[in-house]
């Protein structure tokens, strides 16, 4: 399954402070459809995650009926993003795999 959509990136202050994009309601329907088949421990979903000119493995954090793409520190450098900017992600959800992910990394245009 994949899914491209917009969403502004904002900043959690809690205890292990994050920066994240809010899936939109539409697509967190189609992603709870698939839930049941690809998540693991607490909900969360692994996704390949790409924004610009970068892809990285992730997992979708469940929270008040909708997913968390959580974004590196790596990514937000890379493409030189900031809280309260609109970024446009691209979401491949992948099968369950609690292992950790392959980490950042920078692939060619259309791949």
């Amino acid at each position: 399954m994949e899914l491209e959509f917009s969403g502004e990136m904002w900043f959690w202050r809690g205890p292990a402070p994050w920066h994240f994009v809010t899936v939109p309601v539409a697509e967190c329907r189609e992603l709870a459809e698939a839930a049941s088949a690809v998540s693991y421990g607490w909900g969360m979903i692994p996704v390949t995650a790409r924004i610009g000119e970068t892809t990285w493995a992730t997992s979708l954090f469940p929270k008040d009926g909708r997913y968390l793409v959580p974004v590196r520190a790596s990514v937000r450098r890379a493409e030189g993003l900031e809280v309260g900017e609109p970024v446009s992600v691209r979401l491949t959800v992948a099968a369950a795999d609690p292992t950790p992910g392959a980490g950042d990394r920078r692939t060619a245009p259309g791949l």
